[in-house]
C-alpha cells in the first residue's frame, strides 16, 4: 500500500473527441520498500528487463523510446525526457496530449534506514485517480513480489 497519495495540480486538457475541458490531474504515489540494492533497484525501474518482471510483459527499447507490450494486442510508447542514475527516470507518452505531462518512477534512500522508497508521479483523468492508483499499487506489489522487497 503506499504511504502517501497527493493530489497536487489539475491540469485542464482539451479533449478531442467533445471539446470539452477534462480535468487531469497529477498523482504522486510513495511505496517504501525493504530493498537495501540501490542497483537492484534502479535496473528494476530504468532496464527493459527489470520493467518486464513487473511493469509490462515485454519492453523494448531504441535509445531514447520505450515500448511497453501488454497482452498480445497493447502496446504503448514512451520517449525518456529525463533521467538520473540511480535516482529517477521519467518518461511521456508518444501518444499524450500534453507536453506538461509524464510519469516518473524514482528512488530516494532513507539514511537512518537504509530502506528505499519509489515515488511514482503520474497524471490521470479526474474520473480515473481512484483506477490509476490501484493499477500503481499492483503494480508495485507485482515488483515487491518478483525483487523481494
Amino acid at each position: 500500500m503506499p504511504q502517501s497519495f497527493v493530489v497536487r495540480n489539475k491540469v485542464p486538457i482539451l479533449a478531442a473527441d467533445n471539446r470539452k475541458t477534462m480535468e487531469r490531474q497529477k498523482i504522486h504515489l510513495q511505496y517504501s520498500l525493504n530493498a537495501t540494492s540501490k542497483t537492484l533497484l534502479w535496473n528494476a525501474i530504468s532496464t527493459p528487463s527489470g520493467l518486464e518482471d513487473w511493469f509490462a510483459d515485454r519492453v523494448q527499447s531504441d535509445d531514447k523510446t520505450v515500448t511497453f507490450y501488454w497482452g498480445k494486442t497493447e502496446s504503448r510508447s514512451a520517449t525518456i525526457i529525463a533521467v538520473r542514475a540511480y535516482s529517477f527516470i521519467r518518461f511521456r507518452w508518444t501518444d499524450g496530449e500534453s507536453d506538461r505531462e509524464y510519469f516518473e518512477l524514482k528512488m530516494t534512500n532513507s539514511e537512518l534506514t537504509n530502506d528505499f522508497t519509489l515515488e511514482i508521479t503520474d497524471f490521470a483523468d479526474a474520473d480515473e485517480v481512484d483506477d490509476s492508483c490501484e493499477l500503481w499499487n499492483s503494480e508495485v506489489e507485482t515488483l515487491r513480489r518478483k525483487c523481494g522487497f
